[in-house]
């Protein structure tokens, strides 16, 4: 704010000289100038008749001449301060306008009350740099589950579409680089509500630079960083950045889990889906040899991920030399014809466009399915902007890296032992990915689950806590039970716990509960609900516990110990 009244009476300064010095003039005449009394007695105006008279005439109100009728003279004044008050004034008016149209003034007010407004915040809060495709979607998602944002842009009109967004929650957005440190610390870095910072730039070199300043000024902070090249991560690394989420390593890992289990990769799309969004079905993907065309980040991570199933790939490469593709690469860029022939596309078992150009990725898969109408398509979008056009295409599997991106973020921002529970089960067969499949299925009918984390301590779960300290047993089934009637059990499926570093998964209901044990569960949204009001309440927690609903107040536990 500060800046702001300084650059106001920079930019203003000539304008309130002139405004001042027309009224000090006019002043100073009026008192000067000689003048008659009603008796026609020789009198002078006062400072005190002068300024209250210029003041009125200077507005143009006019009340009229006072105290007394003037002479010539002091009339011929008066014209002279009606054009000088009213040119001075249309002159400092334009100026006031001309200075709330200049962009640098615009951007220090608006720097000014955003500022202001993280400053003032009482809720925890991500700091997100970073309004693109990832950005915008992982805001949204946040927002919809009651976190709060603030959002560090330095594209103008993305800041604008934000400013628009119907959003849950009103996300404060600065229009600045999020490599200046002076953005991060007023996007509230420092402030002590401050949850972390989140790097979606969409360019490495911003992600680290994030990164490193964030863990110099703030190293108590987690830093969430996305990063598309092992260079960068590694650097990112090496300043401690706490998550580093590449896009094209989680889908390459992802898709090749599809060819040995495609249930446990049914189970990562459920837990990381769209709030709300509906079940996604099971895809199986054909056994056999693959076009992959494009050799770049994603297509490495793609060969490298599918080479570990022993599924082979045929690599067609625009930029042979550039990408360093390996010996027997057909060259072209894969939205010819002639080139998916000589890659014998009629017979191989899917084709794989993974370009940085979403229009050769929708030619690629269009000109392969027109030449072998049975192939499994995969295409990577580059943009959720084309969205519309992907859907058109009736693709078999659709890679958008912001969305993987944004999606990964948001699991362990909601749930920190997802993490740990998609690892371990990944080591799973496939009759067991089978099993949690049906069981999640079961709770959360058409709709994708909702995944969250508790643990036995006294902030989180109080009321848990508080019967263990009393030397109470609590069952996982107590925590479970559905506390309007206990002999019914919360839609939801506990997926893993988390005791004194060893992980289980899928504990048994009948499991006897300790202090410090982590729980990850996932279901419906009202289990979630419920279950919060089960471990922090006293009451709930002993009718699930007990059956007996206790009272919970002192006339109430009167009357019924009366009766």
């Amino acid at each position: 704010m500060h800046n702001v009244i300084y650059l106001l009476l920079r930019r203003m300064r000539l304008p309130l000289i002139v405004v001042i010095a027309t009224y000090s003039i006019s002043v100073l005449g009026l008192v000067l100038i000689p003048g008659v009394d009603d008796q026609g007695n020789p009198w002078r105006m006062d400072f005190f008749h002068a300024i209250y008279f210029v003041s009125f005439l200077g507005s143009t109100i006019g009340f009229g001449e006072i105290p007394y009728p003037f002479t010539d003279a002091q009339r011929m004044w008066t014209l002279f301060i009606i054009y000088a008050a009213v040119v001075s004034w249309l002159y400092a008016i334009g100026s006031i306008l001309t200075l709330i149209q200049d962009s640098g003034f615009r951007r220090v007010v608006a720097f000014s009350n955003f500022a202001r407004k993280v400053r003032h915040r009482q809720e925890p809060f991500y700091l997100v740099c970073g309004y693109g495709d990832a950005g915008s979607w992982l805001v949204r998602e946040l927002t919809e589950r009651g976190f709060h944002c603030v959002v560090v842009e330095k594209d103008q009109q993305k800041i604008l579409n934000l400013q628009v967004e119907d959003l849950h929650d009103d996300v404060p957005g600065l229009c600045a680089d999020a490599t200046d440190a002076s953005s991060l610390i007023a996007a509230g870095l420092k402030h002590p509500k401050c949850q972390g910072v989140i790097g979606l730039t969409g360019d490495d070199h911003y992600n680290l630079t994030v990164a490193i300043t964030s863990k110099l000024l703030a190293p108590e902070l987690p830093v969430i960083c996305q990063s598309d090249s092992k260079d960068a991560a590694d650097n990112m690394a090496s300043f401690g950045t706490d998550q580093i989420v590449d896009p094209f390593e989680i889908f390459a890992s992802r898709f090749a889990m599809m060819f040995h289990s495609p249930s446990m990769y049914l189970v990562y799309e459920w837990m990381t889906a769209v709030h709300n969004a509906p079940l996604t079905e099971l895809k199986t993907p054909p056994h056999g040899t693959w076009i992959l065309c494009g050799f770049g980040r994603f297509g490495k991570a793609v060969r490298d991920y599918l080479a570990m199933e022993h599924v082979k790939t045929l690599l067609i490469e625009a930029d042979i030399d550039l990408t360093q593709a390996p010996k027997g690469t057909i060259e072209g860029r894969g939205t010819e014809a002639h080139t998916l022939l000589e890659a014998d596309v009629k017979e191989v078992a899917g084709v794989i466009a993974g370009t940085d150009n979403d229009s050769n990725n929708l030619s690629i898969l269009i000109t392969a399915r027109d030449l072998n109408p049975q192939l499994f398509t995969v295409g990577r979008q580059n943009f959720r902007s084309n969205d519309a056009i992907f859907r058109a295409a009736r693709i078999d599997l659709t890679m958008q890296p912001a969305t993987i991106t944004a999606q990964h973020i948001l699991s362990m921002l909601l749930a920190p032992l997802l993490d740990d529970f998609l690892r371990i089960a990944n080591e799973q067969d496939e009759a067991w990915a089978n099993l949690l499949v049906s069981r999640v299925a079961g709770v959360v009918e058409e709709v994708a689950p909702e995944t969250w984390d508790i643990e036995i301590s006294p902030l989180q779960t109080p009321a848990v806590f508080g019967c263990l300290i009393r030397g109470q047993e609590i069952r996982l089934q107590h925590v479970c039970a559905d506390p309007r009637d206990r002999d019914a059990m919360l839609p939801c499926v506990p997926l893993l716990l988390k005791r004194d570093g060893i992980s289980t998964l899928l504990p048994d209901m009948d499991r006897v509960l300790r202090g410090g044990d982590q729980l990850l569960f996932c279901g419906r949204k009202e289990a979630k609900e419920q279950m919060d009001h089960v471990v922090h309440d006293h009451q709930a927690i002993d009718y699930t516990r007990t059956g007996i609903d206790r009272p919970s107040g002192s006339v109430w536990r009167w009357l019924t110990s009366r009766s």
